[in-house]
């Protein structure tokens, strides 16, 4: 029987540039030449007799058939990944070496971790220490969850960082703290709980809310975007928060955001890999969960 399928070398390839909008991305992800890419998605593209994709200056875009073939293959192309990682023999196990900002593995990473282990219980994960000042030079780990501290930080040559969440702030507080809040402008008869690297957030986001702080002082400043987020979930007062930090809390009702009124501060966290680093299938899937992590939709308490 003549097969019918593309190869799998096709696939990852086709997938990969539709989850980063571009070859050179999925070229970097894949840890191959961006020719290796473009090569095998023409490969595709004859086989199939159209085009997935359609090239654009800004990028690609997939097509009818490119939705389609994504939508019918990637569940199996991850479930053939997941099986080879399980089917190893315990010695063979991976090991997946990660270091993360401590507020965001401790407040988004760690409560989903589970999720993970449960579907690729064949990668082992060693976390290793964050340190603020990272130059990426260490060779004890494997992938990076790392902050974007400035709009005009650049990462270094040899590191591919992909942005993952963060780049959105809301105000939240106590059910009770918000109870005494119906416009912006009650938010300035509340304490104003800060991060003291980015005391500038609350600008951002009183830009976005039509808000006036000229004159107005904030209260209290917090290091760790943990300890911040204890003292909100403590009626403390309000906080401006990047909002994958507060999903939790929200969806359960623990924090509240009395507005909804979201702004970006266009940092947030990234993924980063060395781009020598040969390829390592624990920490593709690891990236592809954290995305669909990423994506997932919240539930919060959210007044529009």
């Amino acid at each position: 029987m003549r097969i019918q399928s593309p190869s799998l070398v096709e696939l990852h390839s086709f997938l990969a540039v539709a989850r980063t909008g571009s070859f050179r991305r999925a070229a970097q992800e894949l840890c191959v030449t961006q020719a290796a890419v473009s090569r095998a998605v023409a490969r595709l593209e004859a086989d199939m007799g159209q085009e997935v994709f359609t090239r654009t200056p800004g990028g690609v875009a997939l097509t009818a058939l490119g939705a389609e073939l994504q939508r019918m293959t990637a569940r199996h192309v991850r479930g053939l990944e997941a099986a080879g990682l399980r089917l190893r023999r315990p010695s063979e196990r991976l090991r997946l070496r990660l270091s993360v900002v401590t507020s965001l593995g401790n407040l988004w990473l760690m409560p989903r971790l589970e999720d993970f282990r449960r579907q690729h219980p064949g990668v082992a994960i060693e976390f290793r220490q964050y340190r603020h000042d990272e130059d990426f030079t260490r060779d004890d780990v494997d992938l990076w969850i790392d902050v974007k501290r400035s709009l005009r930080q650049q990462w270094p040559r040899q590191i591919a960082a992909r942005y993952l969440v963060g780049r959105e702030i809301l105000e939240v507080c106590t059910p009770a703290v918000a109870s005494g809040i119906a416009s912006a402008q009650d938010i300035l008869r509340q304490p104003l709980l800060y991060h003291s690297a980015h005391p500038g957030n609350w600008e951002i986001w009183a830009g976005q809310a039509g808000l006036d702080l000229a004159g107005h002082p904030l209260d209290c400043g917090f290091d760790l975007v943990i300890n911040m987020v204890d003292a909100a979930r403590a009626g403390m007062g309000v906080a401006v928060v990047q909002e994958c930090m507060v999903r939790d809390d929200l969806r359960a009702g623990r924090l509240v955001a009395p507005l909804g009124v979201r702004a970006s501060t266009g940092r947030g966290y990234y993924v980063c890999r060395r781009r020598a680093q040969a390829a390592h299938p624990a920490s593709e899937l690891f990236s592809q969960w954290l995305q669909e992590q990423a994506l997932a939709p919240i539930s919060a308490a959210v007044r529009q």
